[in-house]
């Protein structure tokens, strides 16, 4: 595995430190939530259905570069891994340095790999030098200005005719029954979390940005969407 910049000085932003301290900063919550089955049960049983449906975006056999925007709790990048064929490749970044650790423990096979310390909103990658970009279950982690930039800097590092691939939280139909018990949840302990029930994620496009197509799916009955921009 490539480490690049995996520990360069960049900090941690204050929202997440404030916020998301108990899950994803302190060295306690990998220790705590990277288990399987406690993925899978937050996600309420959804965690593989979703996880394949951003998968299958990519292909079978991936032989570009493929960009994953945060690390996550989990075996979605090990399915990653799985997929590269021999000209692919995959960069993960993550500004939190327990969760660079967390991911160099758990991936068995990282040659085709790089790990690296980056913040969401400064990619220090070049613009179009990405086949496909995955950002699975971050943008209810953002504050609106947070998320607003890596939208756009996700789209900035994908190649013309590439793949930006979002999945996250959705505004369920009113006879979900999960819509009544996600909100004191969301509102409780993922504060920024119900600005992705009252807005599409398209909302915070770049001003004035063309893509070439814009494609959504909704799954257990509204929870949760992804949304694939092709540049």
């Amino acid at each position: 595995m490539n480490t690049g910049s995996a520990f360069a000085p960049v900090p941690v932003p204050e929202y997440l430190q404030k916020t998301y301290w108990w899950a994803y900063v302190h060295p306690n919550a990998v220790r705590v939530f990277e288990r399987q089955w406690l993925v899978n049960l937050i996600l309420w049983g959804n965690f593989a259905r979703l996880r394949d449906a951003a998968l299958d975006e990519l292909g079978t056999v991936i032989n570009g570069k493929i960009l994953q925007v945060a690390c996550v709790y989990g075996n979605f990048t090990e399915h990653v891994v799985k997929r590269l064929g021999p000209q692919g490749h995959l960069d993960v970044i993550d500004v939190a340095p327990v969760q660079i650790t967390n991911l160099h423990a758990k991936l068995k096979d990282a040659r085709q790999v790089t790990v690296q310390r980056q913040d969401s909103t400064d990619l220090q990658f070049a613009d179009a030098s990405r086949d496909a970009v995955v950002v699975f279950f971050l943008l209810h982690e953002q504050p609106a200005d947070v998320r607003q930039r890596t939208i756009a800097e996700a789209l900035r590092v994908t190649k013309p005719g590439g793949k930006v691939i979002f999945v996250d939280y959705h505004r369920p139909v009113a006879v979900n029954p999960f819509r009544y018990i996600m909100v004191p949840i969301l509102t409780t302990l993922e504060p920024f979390a119900m600005d992705i029930w009252r807005n599409e994620i398209t909302d915070w496009l770049p001003a004035g940005l063309a893509v070439a197509k814009v494609e959504k799916q909704t799954y257990f009955g509204g929870l949760y969407q992804k949304v694939v921009i092709t540049r």
